[in-house]
């Protein structure tokens, strides 16, 4: 079995009560709300793939302020051919505010719209699991940058 690498850098941006989110549209059409942010380049930082992420998803510029944790998920999934890989995704997730720019969809990516969703309401979207990764590390902080007690996310991307 084929096994791929997915390393990708996600922003949770909470203001005014309501947290920004981007929709992801999966291969077989499927939409869920997820973090803005997604899969660093070779070479690039985590650092600078949350915030070209975020922007090319939302529109705004943000500034990552703290380091809040790292997720990771295993999955395998069927490919062209009938082959499967054995997916390993590692999330690295930080907490970040917007500082410009102006809210947006993405065209041509693999979300397709963006938007601030009150905190009580996202447990009810239509979500992947990443989102309740992220909201947990925002709320809990914790010093081992993992949290647990979350559900396993196989139909998010990380």
């Amino acid at each position: 079995m084929r096994e791929e690498l997915r390393v990708a850098a996600y922003a949770v941006c909470v203001r005014d009560g309501r947290m920004l989110l981007a929709r992801w549209v999966a291969r077989d059409g499927v939409k869920r709300w997820t973090l803005p942010g997604g899969g660093m380049d070779h070479g690039e930082d985590p650092y600078d793939t949350v915030i070209r992420e975020a922007e090319e998803e939302t529109g705004y510029a943000v500034e990552p302020v703290a380091l809040l944790g790292v997720d990771s998920t295993r999955q395998t999934h069927p490919r062209r051919f009938g082959a499967d890989v054995d997916f390993y995704g590692l999330g690295i997730v930080y907490e970040a505010r917007v500082t410009g720019g102006e809210l947006r969809h993405e065209t041509g990516g693999s979300t397709d719209m963006a938007a601030w969703h009150p905190l009580d309401e996202v447990p009810a979207l239509n979500r992947v699991g990443l989102v309740d990764v992220g909201l947990a590390l925002w709320r809990s902080r914790p010093a081992t940058g993992r949290v647990t007690g979350v559900p396993e996310h196989p139909q998010g991307a990380v």
